[in-house]
């Protein structure tokens, strides 16, 4: 029998191999520190000193692991029903314009607690709306949703530059930027948060959008595991041709999971555009698009797995920042090796292991 049929506990496919997987990625990017003459242990020290070794660095890590929460969730979503959206690049910069024009029109007047729900639904419908043609020209005329989003995430860059330079600018600045927003538009620091454990946040950009993530992981569980669409949604990722056979409609269920998969893209933007920078930017999104795949792939498509994932990219993104500071030798390019090193690991090769597993597994189970 073929070890791909055969069924492993969930602590072994969810917990075992994807700690594995990423031992071995730390072990080889230990080797790679150790052939420029670095100590590796000194390096991971510095890595987990620079990400968790002060109130300031876990502020910055959750900071960076909220954005990858955002994406990775957007990923995952779409994937559940059979479609790989490498799109919530695009539809982050463009749910970053509904953010800002919500900011942008209400901040005078309300307090940032009136501003915030107009700018989650701003920023979900955008980036809903940049996710709707690949997923009707997916659903209705059979082009692949990866070529459609790629090309989109190009067109979303355009088009906000234009924006920005031509619409959104400051008169006389030069700058391509958005005014800054004012305290109504503006969402606040999770100081207390640290607070709580006797520590500060700093200069971290910590903000509310943290809660709105962890809110939205609770509710995409809900959606996949609990509700009749997401069934749908589960049931034409495993097989379209069951769920049409079964009645299930598939052109109705692929828009909708890519609406809810660009929306989720979209509120990304409340994280850097509302909570750290207060303003619209020009590429704020710096690639936590790409990097939500990754954490999508590693948290094996569930929100508790992409939790955990966003936080150890944060690590990675925080701690490497400070790793290349301490230790000049690993300049920012080594840390996207090691970065990459997790992804491959964790996402291209995760059943690498699978095999000698189900075989150590059988052994032990029939003893």
């Amino acid at each position: 029998m073929s070890t791909a049929s055969v069924s492993l506990p969930n602590w072994i496919t969810y917990g075992l191999i994807p700690v594995l997987n990423l031992v071995i990625a730390f072990l080889i990017s230990g080797l790679v520190v150790w052939f420029i003459g670095e100590s590796p242990l000194d390096a991971l020290n510095l890595l987990l000193q620079g990400a968790l070794g002060s109130g300031e660095g876990i502020g910055f890590t959750l900071y960076y692991a909220t954005s990858f929460i955002f994406t990775g969730l957007s990923v995952a979503v779409a994937i559940h029903a059979g479609l790989f959206n490498i799109g919530s690049e695009g539809q982050a910069y463009v749910g970053g314009l509904g953010c800002a024009l919500a900011a942008l029109t209400l901040d005078r007047y309300v307090p940032w607690y009136v501003t915030m729900p107009f700018a989650v639904v701003g920023s979900a419908i955008f980036g809903a709306l940049w996710a709707l043609i690949p997923a009707w020209l997916q659903a209705k005329r059979g082009s692949h949703v990866v070529i459609t989003t790629i090309m989109f995430n190009f067109i979303a860059s355009a088009m906000m530059n234009f924006i920005l330079v031509h619409v959104l600018i400051v008169p006389g600045k030069m700058a391509p930027e958005t005014r800054t927003f004012l305290e109504g538009g503006q969402l606040p620091k999770l100081d207390w948060l640290m607070g709580i454990f006797g520590s500060t946040i700093g200069a971290a950009p910590l903000n509310v959008s943290f809660l709105i993530a962890l809110v939205m992981c609770f509710l995409v569980w809900v959606l996949v595991w609990r509700t009749k669409l997401g069934y749908e949604m589960r049931t034409l990722g495993l097989s379209p041709t069951a769920a049409v056979y079964a009645g299930i409609p598939y052109a109705r269920t692929v828009i909708i999971a890519m609406l809810i998969s660009g929306g989720l893209a979209g509120m990304m933007a409340l994280n850097p555009v509302m909570g750290s920078s207060a303003r619209l930017q020009v590429e704020f999104v710096l690639g936590a698009g790409f990097v939500g795949i990754a954490v999508s792939l590693m948290g094996r498509n569930h929100p508790v797995g992409i939790i955990l994932a966003a936080i150890l990219f944060g690590i990675l993104y925080q701690g490497g920042d400070a790793l290349s500071f301490d230790m000049p030798n690993i300049t920012r390019d080594m840390i996207v090796v090691i970065q990459g090193l997790v992804i491959l690991f964790a996402g291209a090769l995760e059943y690498m292991f699978r095999p000698a597993m189900v075989r150590v597994y059988q052994k032990f189970a029939r003893t």
